[in-house]
């Protein structure tokens, strides 16, 4: 009984630190986002990295941008490329709405077509891996 328990006590563990999934419209793997922020392709190639202090990294860790704690997206120069408002809400630097994260983790374009599903995923780390990275 004592083995059964650890052992489930073990698995338990092991999938609260799994991967959220990130899908297309179509319900297909696009990728995956470790709660480490490690950004991985549907085949779990690492394709970029999430830092805690909001730095966005590529799969060599070089920086490609930086998600400010007020949900503005900038470059590596710290030019705006965006924002994610806190409704979930995407703009692109003009302020221009260019799609939507819904809290159920649906994804859509500026018209309201879902794009994908990131159900489990902060905000802004969604907007990251559907606008920073092609996950297909």
């Amino acid at each position: 009984m004592k083995k059964t328990l650890f052992i489930c006590s073990i698995l338990l563990n092991l999938s609260l630190l799994s991967a959220q999934t990130i899908e297309s419209g179509s319900h297909k793997t696009a990728g995956y986002i470790k709660s480490d922020g490690t950004i991985e392709n549907s085949s779990h190639s690492t394709v970029g990295y999430i830092k805690s202090d909001g730095t966005v990294e590529n799969k060599s860790h070089s920086t490609i941008g930086y998600i400010k704690s007020d949900g503005t997206i900038e470059n590596r120069s710290h030019s705006t490329v965006g924002y994610v408002k806190k409704d979930g809400t995407v703009e692109n630097s003009s302020h221009s709405t260019i799609g939507y994260i819904k809290d159920n983790g649906t994804v859509e374009n500026s018209s309201h077509g879902t794009i994908g599903y990131a159900s489990g995923i902060k905000k802004e780390w969604a907007a990251v891996a559907f606008f920073f990275f092609k996950l297909d």
